[in-house]
């Protein structure tokens, strides 16, 4: 019996409990079950065959990452394959996509709920095992990360994240003796090491210390034969510089060597990798090597690696009941492991009421009651601030009563406006400065010009656990943040992009500054939500929305130039998408003659446009559309109230291109629209020049009702 009372510590290796911890023993057991994880990759791959020569590259890199696979899951990470939601779970993240075979088969070992029919159903429509895995499809998967190098920078967020989420909840014992802490691994690859955003996020978690993950690599296989036609960087050195602890493991070391790299990197307090060179031991040639056209491997291949494992080459997707049976007692294990943590979870929410009512409130996303109450409101007609302060007067408001929101920018705190006022940046001690002092458990997060990694690593943050990042830069670079927010979209993560300087209203700094695409861009990607509010009542509601959307990553897109405080704005407006902002004149007497829409900055252009038109005898709507995606999600009746049918003149300004817009003006409609880039000039010089004025709107109106009339006399209408 050892000090603490463990009895696992007499067990036999061969008993479930004995490996809670990484042994140096290796049972005869372990080297059939490694065999067996081989066998099944190969049968799965094959059967699939999919993909061109992506099935003989997915076997060879399952191949060999076979030992270390079985090795995390059998032997190091705690986790309990009855619960895969577990919050005292390790994380794993199989960060070599290609490689989705791996993960499913110790899936299927460890007692996720796998069979072997899914092993079977590798890439078939509708089945838990996808080409790549996808967070929500299958249990345990951790996160969708088809995009290289974004497993890897996922990871980050996820390490980020476990810190936070302890300093909220248990800021006080030493590090490893809280019950939050745990470990974030990573399988690695090319793709993680050459793409930008893994480079990106490499060097984040470096200079944030984060000594809670840790990092397997090994270049096995490159689409272009191999690596050396493309890299030829010492990546120890490389990773030392990023400020990690490297290891390096040979060929033919095996699993028990990865143990003690494990070890090793759990005593050290930075980001750990472990290149690793790991012989395949299998015998499979690559046929795709030679002939890029085959579908999968040598017909010959998969028998020759059963002889040589001494199985039966005729025999698929065979188990042994007695390696079935050893590899399930993960089960056994995940549950000791689970009841352990959680007699010490309830010991600390007997000790910690309220941090457990927090804990509590963030694992469902609920907000508290009456927290929009703090969401500030702007009552001076004419007014002028530009909405990116609205935005950032909101996040300082929010920050006392939503203790969750956290997040900062890549380099533009100051512009962004994503900063909370008085609080802490997130960081090691050491990296204060006069500006921003820092603590392990702070609020404000410092990305460096690094919008990519910013995406993904927020993307992590969401994944890990309750709390609501947020990330900021200009909208113009939303263009490198593009990947992230996919994947955001695909996983339904509520990520927040604040993304400022929106417009030719950039001014001075000219075209490459100045987003006029990228509205409608961003409006293709299904399940984002683009949210462009009118001024700083509509910023603060926007807020609001994004807030309480909890399946979807959301964008505010903020103006740099100041705009007034309109009249008619609502902040709960906002979360409709469209709404009526200035009711045409004598409403009872029917709908409007026209509706002019507006979304950011134009909206003012509009209204004053509706001045003169009603002089003119033109009864005229007003209507703010802040967000495309929430409006659509409206019923019909409410959406015919705000646009109605029977009107057919209609306008729409916006300072983008106008792709956007016809289905909302219809043919019978304008659009007062920018169709080239800017240029450089201060933003009203800009907003004259290209055509955004009350004038313009009103030309614009004009334009749509004499075709609304000709079409009217042309069907016999009467007008």
């Amino acid at each position: 019996m050892n000090p603490s009372g463990d009895p696992a510590s007499e067990l036999p290796v061969t008993h479930p409990l004995s490996r809670r911890e990484p042994p140096i023993e290796w049972a005869d057991l372990d080297t059939r079950a490694v065999d067996t994880t081989r066998v099944l990759l190969a049968d799965t791959i094959e059967h699939s065959g999919a993909g061109g020569p992506g099935a003989a590259m997915s076997l060879a890199p399952a191949m060999s990452l076979a030992p270390l696979a079985y090795g995390l899951y059998q032997r190091v990470m705690r986790h309990d394959p009855s619960d895969p939601a577990w919050p005292g779970r390790d994380r794993l993240i199989l960060s070599a996509e290609h490689s989705g075979a791996t993960l499913y088969v110790q899936l299927f070992l460890a007692g996720y709920g796998l069979e072997l029919e899914d092993l079977r159903e590798l890439g078939r429509l509708g089945s838990r095992t996808p080409g790549h895995p996808e967070y929500g499809r299958t249990p345990g998967v951790e996160a969708t990360v088809g995009v290289p190098g974004h497993g890897l920078a996922t990871a980050v967020g996820m390490a980020m994240a476990a810190r936070r989420e302890r300093g909220l909840f248990d800021p006080e014992p030493a590090p490893g003796d809280s019950v939050f802490d745990h470990h974030i691994y990573v399988i690695a690859s090319d793709g993680d090491i050459e793409e930008g955003v893994g480079a990106e996020t490499s060097s984040v978690a470096g200079r944030q210390q984060l000594g809670n993950l840790i990092v397997f690599y090994d270049n096995v296989f490159s689409n272009d034969d191999g690596t050396p036609t493309e890299r030829f960087e010492n990546l120890a050195k490389r990773y030392d510089a990023y400020g990690w602890h490297v290891q390096v493991v040979g060929r033919g070391e095996g699993v028990v060597a990865l143990q003690h790299a494990i070890a090793a990197a759990k005593a050290d307090p930075r980001p750990s990798i472990v290149l690793s060179h790991p012989s395949d031991q299998s015998g499979v040639r690559l046929a795709s090597r030679d002939d890029p056209d085959r579908s999968g491997p040598h017909p010959d291949e998969v028998p020759d690696l059963k002889r040589s494992l001494g199985l039966d080459p005729a025999a698929r997707f065979a188990v042994d009941d007695e390696v079935l049976a050893y590899t399930r007692e993960a089960v056994v294990r995940g549950k000791w492991w689970h009841e352990q943590w959680r007699e010490r979870f309830d010991a600390w929410a007997s000790a910690n009421p309220d941090r457990r009512a927090l804990f509590d409130r963030l694992a469902t996303r609920s907000l508290p009651d009456g927290w929009a109450d703090e969401l500030p409101t702007w009552r001076d007609e004419g007014q002028q601030l530009a909405t990116r302060r609205g935005s950032g007067a909101a996040l300082s408001a929010l920050a006392d009563v939503l203790p969750e929101l956290w997040g900062g920018s890549a380099d533009l705190a100051e512009s962004n406006d994503t900063t909370m006022e008085g609080a802490d940046s997130f960081g090691p001690v050491e990296a204060s400065t006069s500006m921003w002092p820092t603590n392990p458990y702070g609020r404000t997060l410092h990305f460096g010009i690094r919008e990519h990694a910013m995406g993904a690593i927020l993307n992590g943050i969401a994944l890990h656990g309750g709390t609501r990042p947020y990330g900021g830069t200009y909208l113009s670079f939303s263009d490198y943040m593009r990947p992230a927010v996919r994947l955001a979209a695909i996983m339904g993560l509520p990520v927040v992009y604040v993304w400022t300087h929106d417009s030719i209203g950039v001014g001075e700094d000219g075209p490459t500054h100045q987003p006029v695409e990228h509205l409608f861009s961003l409006r293709a990607v299904p399940g984002l939500n683009v949210v462009r509010p009118a001024d700083v009542n509509e910023a603060s509601g926007a807020w609001k929305a994004v807030l309480e959307d909890t399946h979807h990553p959301s964008a505010l897109v903020l103006t740099r130039q100041p705009v007034p405080v309109l009249d008619g704005t609502q902040i709960d407006g906002v979360a409709r998408g469209g709404y009526v902002v200035a009711e045409e004149s004598n409403a009872a007497a029917g709908d409007p003659d026209i509706v002019l829409i507006g979304t950011g900055s134009e909206l003012q252009l509009a209204i004053e446009a509706r001045t003169r038109l009603e002089a003119e005898g033109v009864r005229t709507r007003v209507v703010s559309m802040p967000c495309f995606e929430w409006f659509d999600a409206q019923d019909a009746d409410y959406r015919e109230s705000v646009l109605p049918f029977s009107v057919r003149a209609r306008v729409a300004v916006e300072a983008g291109i106008a792709k956007s817009w016809p289905r909302f003006v219809g043919d019978l409609g304008e659009i007062v629209s920018i169709e080239h880039f800017g240029a450089s000039a201060d933003y009203k010089t800009l907003f004259r020049e290209f055509g955004f004025t009350a004038e313009a709107v009103v030309d614009a109106a004009r334009e749509s009702l004499a075709k609304a009339a000709n079409f009217s006399r042309s069907q016999g209408i009467p007008l």
